[in-house]
């Protein structure tokens, strides 16, 4: 059966509702972040909003509408920041082949071949805006990222204008959700000092109603002062985040370019001026997943290979062309028969002459020397004689004629040396 893409993702990611929403892998933080915005929103509309509205009549009730839709809006904005696709580039399924280099210095394999080392230049040159800007390739991922985009050691995956990481949504930061996260951020923000105002207000009511002091009324209200105290904390958090990536919007940089090139000191070619720079994140239509999750794998088809990294077979003597695989074989299995017949004959000459010297011990010196001239003045009849004893039948003493011939004629040339 056919897997779908989100089945058989090398990413880090995790996906539910068969791959409509994809999470990074740490996901489970989110439930944390979650908790944090749920409960301090319950404490605040049944302990402080329920008896605050009855001090405003009507107005009361609004109080709770606008402290019940922020809470929803800020848990929507997270759920949106953190289960939509950041903009993850697709992996490729092979190296850039128009970038292929080859080293000068080949490497020797395990056949003595020279193999020449595939490599990729690790940066190439693009123009943004006029200006040329560097962009690296991944190892991982085998593309050239897209200008300011960078590979997540999170999420095991290279996500355009790549800006953070955020461990309370569980989800990389990128271009398809910064939008969402700067708004989620942004209106907790505005929760918290919703939250913080309203608590402040009863703790006021109260000291006019009864005519008492702050500790009094602190002590009627204690989770009035539980929940201002637990939003002037938050405040120092996203107050901060918010404050920092509206600077970062302003001048058109991510956190992840504003603290690795912050020492370069280098010319923001991305920087379109204020005005357009908001504009650019909140005005302009995101860009659609490069990623279908829930489509079906297509078999990819078998690519024929483009470079040759063995040598070219060495030609023949006659010049036709290359040597087949299946000649060379022939060839080097007539050579090892060749071989071994002559070590077989070898082995009975050996033995005959020993059955010969028996009868001539005595006059061993000079027929070594006769035996040595004889081959030196004959050489090819060594060779012919080894050629012609192929014939005889393993296990058989019987010696073939051209040999007989060719052992009188040594007898005879020793018998007239001896004289």
């Amino acid at each position: 059966m056919a897997k779908r893409v989100y089945q058989v993702w090398k990413g880090s990611n995790k996906f539910f509702f068969g791959g409509r929403l994809v999470f990074g892998p740490d996901a489970k933080s989110l439930l944390v972040t979650v908790l944090l915005i749920l409960i301090p929103s319950v404490l605040f509309c049944t302990l402080v909003v329920r008896h605050i509205r009855h001090e405003f009549n009507n107005a009361g009730y609004a109080i709770l509408v606008v402290a019940i839709l922020l809470a929803i809006y800020v848990l929507g904005l997270l759920l949106v920041t953190s289960a939509r696709d950041p903009g993850i580039v697709p992996r490729a399924s092979h190296p850039p082949e128009e970038d292929f280099n080859y080293e000068s210095s080949a490497s020797v394999d395990a056949s003595g071949r020279h193999t020449p080392s595939l490599q990729f230049p690790r940066t190439k040159e693009v123009h943004v805006n006029g200006m040329v800007v560097r962009v690296k390739y991944c190892d991982t991922c085998m593309l050239y990222r897209p200008p300011r985009c960078s590979h997540c050691s999170i999420c095991n995956n290279c996500v355009e204008k790549f800006d953070h990481h955020c461990p309370w949504v569980g989800q990389c930061i990128g271009m398809r959700n910064y939008r969402y996260f700067f708004m989620f951020v942004s209106s907790a923000t505005i929760l918290c000092i919703y939250v913080f105002s309203i608590s402040a207000l009863y703790i006021k009511i109260l000291m006019n109603r009864d005519q008492g002091t702050v500790w009094r009324a602190m002590k009627e209200s204690p989770a009035s002062v539980v929940l201002m105290a637990y939003c002037f904390i938050s405040l120092w958090f996203v107050g901060g985040l918010t404050g920092f990536h509206l600077y970062l919007i302003g001048t058109n940089q991510t956190t992840y370019e504003n603290f690795r090139y912050r020492a370069d000191s280098r010319l923001n070619v991305y920087n379109r001026g204020c005005v357009n720079n908001f504009i650019e994140v909140f005005c302009t239509a995101i860009k659609p997943s490069k990623n279908k999750f829930r489509s079906f794998v297509q078999q990819e088809v078998q690519r024929q290979p483009t470079t040759r990294t063995r040598e070219p077979e060495v030609a023949d003597e006659a010049g036709v062309g290359p040597r087949s695989k299946i000649e060379d074989d022939l060839e080097l299995g007539g050579d090892l028969l060749k071989i071994s017949q002559r070590r077989n004959v070898d082995a009975n000459n050996d033995d005959f002459d020993i059955r010969s010297r028996g009868s001539n011990v005595g006059r061993r010196d000079s027929s070594d020397t006769a035996d040595l001239s004889l081959d030196q003045q004959n050489p090819s009849v060594q060779s012919d004689a080894r050629h012609s004893s192929w014939g005889r039948r393993s296990g058989s003493w019987e010696i073939a004629p051209d040999v007989a011939a060719m052992n009188a004629a040594a007898a005879q040339n020793r018998s007239n040396n001896d004289q």
